[in-house]
């Protein structure tokens, strides 16, 4: 906890301020979601031999269970598996430029373990949206560094936000407690690190989600979390993953990735726009 804390305050020194764009919280507190126009995100895509873990366990049983059960769109709901720094909702589509402006220095690849299949709801009660994650364990250089990072992530990238993220609002934002609902006033979005009185909070959960529905998780909870269960049978000592790039990706409501735009080495620094896979400039 203190290595984290102490690197968060590295990184902050020496992270670039983001402009402050226009924010309209209104939606907050209202019944409904806020309507979904467009959702940016920092995310580390997963490596290679992680995905092919995954699909030689999981995914395949993971589909035949989802279609079983009548969740023939989750099924088929397309995703860039990755594990979340920070989402945000803005309609203008020079966000992503922004973003990488803004970005402040990536730490170097991440060393983790993912390990324990869960569901969760976006706020307890509030019935959707649902997931199925992967955690990741929470020790060990790597998560430290990577909650280090959310802590400065959030705070340059959160500004460019026009408002909250839409899946945080209406039912889920009713049903939060103080502190998430915090979050989405000052941030824009819950379950992200920042610092309050001088140290860096620990709210950030990173994960992997396998599994993105809006259906009435009261539903499905009972077959979701037996499948999670079984799933840990499958890997019960879990599995080390070395992140090696961080990815300003846009995303759906649920918060599935539908589209990498550009890639950051954690090796070098290096940006690539993945659209033509040439060199970007972040300035």
């Amino acid at each position: 906890m203190i290595r984290h804390i102490a690197a968060a305050l590295g990184f902050l020194a020496a992270a670039t301020a983001a402009p402050a764009a226009e924010i309209d919280n209104s939606s907050i507190g209202q019944a409904e979601f806020r309507p979904h126009t467009a959702t940016y995100g920092l995310v580390y895509v997963l490596p290679k031999d992680a995905n092919d873990r995954l699909d030689a366990k999981i995914r395949g049983p993971l589909k035949d269970r989802l279609v079983a059960l009548g969740l023939s769109a989750e099924a088929e709901l397309k995703n860039i598996p990755h594990i979340t720094v920070v989402h945000i909702h803005n309609a203008d589509p020079a966000t992503p430029a922004a973003m990488l402006k803004a970005l402040p220095k990536p730490p170097a690849p991440l060393a983790i373990t993912m390990k324990k299949f869960y569901t969760t709801e976006a706020a307890k009660g509030a019935g959707r949206p649902w997931w199925l994650d992967l955690g990741v364990v929470k020790e060990g250089k790597g998560y430290d560094d990577m909650m280090a990072y959310n802590v400065v992530a959030t705070a340059a990238l959160a500004p460019l936000r026009d408002g909250p993220l839409p899946r945080v609002t209406g039912p889920v934002y009713a049903a939060m407690g103080d502190a998430g609902k915090e979050l989405v006033k000052t941030v824009g979005v819950s379950g992200v690190n920042v610092m309050k009185d001088g140290k860096a909070t620990t709210s950030h959960n990173p994960h992997n989600t396998l599994v993105y529905s809006m259906e009435p998780f009261a539903k499905f909870q009972a077959p979701m979390d037996a499948l999670a269960a079984e799933f840990n049978t499958v890997l019960p000592d879990g599995f080390p993953v070395t992140l090696k790039t961080v990815s300003i990706v846009e995303l759906q409501f649920s918060g599935n990735v539908v589209r990498e735009i550009y890639r950051i080495s954690l090796e070098d620094g290096s940006v690539t726009d993945v659209a033509t896979g040439k060199s970007a400039s972040a300035r």
